[in-house]
C-alpha cells in the first residue's frame, strides 16, 4: 500500500493530494496521500520519527533546497539545480530527486513547442532553475529578470548549452519578444507586467501559478491574443513521474495527464 504525503509550507491549498488520489484510483492502486504543514527548518524533525511505513513525499516551498542536505542520496539532476521536490525511498534509504524539470519539459511537448530561438523567464528562485534546466538546449538564449541579482551562479548551473543573460527587474521590459515567456514569481509577483504588454502578442506564455487562477498577466496575455499555459499543466506533469515512482506502476502520460487536469480545473472554475 501507498503511503505519501506533500509538505511544505503554507500547504493547505496544495492540488496535490486530489491529484495522486485521483490517480490511484484509475491506477487501482491501494494508497493514501495528503498534505501535512512542514515549515522551514523542520524537516529533519519530521522525518526523524518516519519510518519505512512510508513511501515517500513531495515537496514544495520552502523545502525544495532544505532536503538536499537531509537525504542519503540526491539525483544528480536535482543535484545540477539545487532543488529536490520529492524524496522516497530506495534502497533502504532515502533518495531525493526532482521531476520538476521533466514535468515542465512534458508540459512544452504537449503544446508542441519543441524547439524555440529565445526564452524570459521572470524569477531566479528555485523554480526558476528549475525551468532554465528543461529549456537549457531547447532555446538558445534564456534571459532572467530578477530582483535578487545573487541567485545568477545558482542559475548559470542550471544550463550548459544555453546561453543565460540576466535582466534588471523592470516591468517596461518588452518580455512578448520572446518564443516563450515563463512567470516563476510568487504570487502576484507579475501582475504589473501585463500593463506593458503590446496589443498584440503572438507567442506562448506559461505562468506556473495556479491560484489564482488566472493571474493576471496569463489573463492580459489571453486577451491580447497570446497561447497561454498555467501552472496546472506543470503540476500534473511533475506529479505523474512521481505517481509512476511511488507505485512502481507503468502511466499512460497521455490520458493520465487529460484526465488530472480535468480534475484539477474542476475545483478552480
Amino acid at each position: 500500500m501507498i503511503r505519501a504525503a506533500v509538505l511544505g509550507s503554507p500547504i493547505s491549498h496544495s492540488l496535490s493530494p486530489l491529484l495522486h488520489q485521483s490517480a490511484y484510483k484509475i491506477l487501482g492502486v491501494e494508497g493514501s496521500y495528503e498534505a501535512i504543514e512542514v515549515g522551514s527548518g523542520q524537516l529533519s524533525q519530521f522525518l526523524a520519527d518516519k519510518d519505512f511505513g512510508w513511501t515517500g513525499f513531495s515537496l514544495t516551498m520552502p523545502l525544495k533546497e532544505e532536503v538536499l542536505l537531509l537525504a542519503d542520496t540526491v539525483d544528480p539532476v536535482a543535484l545540477k539545480i539545487s532543488s529536490a521536490n520529492m524524496l522516497y525511498r530506495r534502497d533502504n534509504s532515502w533518495f531525493a530527486a526532482s521531476t520538476d524539470i521533466t514535468g515542465f519539459g512534458y508540459a512544452l511537448d504537449s503544446r508542441g513547442f519543441s524547439k524555440g530561438k529565445t526564452a524570459t523567464i521572470l524569477g531566479a528562485g528555485a523554480t526558476a532553475r528549475a525551468v532554465v534546466g528543461a529549456l537549457d538546449g531547447r532555446v538558445d538564449e534564456i534571459s532572467i529578470i530578477s530582483r535578487n541579482t545573487g541567485r545568477e551562479e545558482a542559475i548559470r548551473k542550471c544550463a550548459t548549452q544555453s546561453s543565460i543573460t540576466f535582466l534588471p527587474w523592470e516591468y517596461t521590459t518588452p518580455i512578448a519578444q520572446s518564443d516563450l515567456v515563463v512567470n516563476t514569481t510568487p504570487l502576484y509577483g507579475a501582475d504589473l507586467f501585463a500593463d506593458y504588454l503590446p496589443a498584440k502578442v503572438s507567442t506562448l506564455f506559461f505562468e506556473v501559478l495556479y491560484r489564482p487562477w488566472p493571474t493576471v498577466l496569463l489573463a492580459g496575455w489571453r486577451e491580447n491574443g497570446g497561447e497561454t499555459m498555467d501552472g496546472i499543466d506543470l503540476l500534473v506533469h511533475q506529479a505523474i513521474e512521481q505517481i509512476a515512482l511511488f507505485t512502481g506502476v507503468s502511466v499512460d502520460r497521455d490520458s493520465m495527464a487529460k484526465e488530472l487536469r480535468k480534475v484539477a480545473v474542476a475545483t478552480l472554475d
